[in-house]
């Protein structure tokens, strides 16, 4: 049977602050820039999540879209959109990882991995920050939380 991969978007809004609690205020803002501002700024991200599968004879789909649908809903867009992940994500509190793009994209590889309906199966994240910028995370083990 044919496989295929499809990629579906989902948008989300969030504010973060890079900053190391261990260093100054000047050794922050030198290092992340306008990223250490101390009340964060903020992105209206595009979470582009691609799984792969094999055509189902019946239905001719490789993924039921209703339900990847949901489960983006659900581990994405209601636990991260309109917040400040430095505050809402544990991983992402004082002293734990930076919320940069590509950590955004660790932390969310094996919530969303082990949620994929089946027999798809994740092996693409790309996450845009901003127009002409863009993080892959790609295939793999499911990354441990940062």
């Amino acid at each position: 049977m044919p496989r295929v991969s499809l990629t579906r978007k989902v948008r989300f809004a969030a504010a973060h602050r890079y900053s190391r609690p261990e260093w100054s205020e000047e050794e922050n803002r030198h290092v992340f820039g306008l990223c250490a501002n101390p009340h964060g700024h903020g992105h209206n991200y595009l979470l582009e999540v691609t799984v792969e599968g094999e055509i189902d004879p019946v239905t001719g789909f490789c993924v039921d879209l209703d339900a990847l649908d949901r489960m983006l809903d659900e581990r994405v867009r209601q636990p991260l959109d309109h917040q400040h992940l430095n505050h809402v994500v544990p991983a992402f509190a004082p002293g734990g990882a930076i919320p940069t793009s590509e950590n955004i994209l660790a932390y969310l590889w094996p919530t969303l991995a082990e949620a994929v309906p089946a027999p798809a199966r994740l092996v693409r994240l790309r996450l845009h920050e901003e127009d002409g910028f863009h993080v892959d995370f790609v295939g793999g083990e499911a990354a441990s939380a940062p």
